[in-house]
């Protein structure tokens, strides 16, 4: 399983945009449900940071997210909205606890 972790800072009157943009991307994944992926995207409390977890099962290429039609549009004014360009980071488990990959694999 690969997972990442996207942080970035929009820039100041930017954040709704943002947020709508994210919920276009999550109705978009409620539409098409694709399989062995999880998503989520928090906002921290300065209200203009932002960072989304992605962890998805194939292990070549980037998995389903970046294909979503609204993820597309999100990402493509991303660079613009941002005071603070996104910084990527590959995240590696150590452990966890009822974590939304604990959850879909417990029986």
């Amino acid at each position: 399983m690969q997972r990442v972790m996207v942080r970035y800072t929009v820039k100041a009157g930017r954040a709704a945009e943002n947020e709508r943009y994210v919920e276009q991307v999550f109705a978009d994944l409620a539409r098409t449900a694709p399989p062995a992926m999880q998503y989520a995207v928090f906002k921290l409390d300065d209200g203009v940071t932002f960072v989304h977890v992605y962890s998805h099962e194939t292990m070549e290429g980037r998995g389903p997210l970046p294909e979503l039609a609204a993820f597309k549009a999100f990402s493509a004014g991303l660079e613009e909205r941002c005071e603070v360009a996104p910084v990527r980071a590959a995240l590696h488990e150590v452990g966890s606890y009822r974590s939304a990959h604990a959850d879909a694999t417990s029986t």
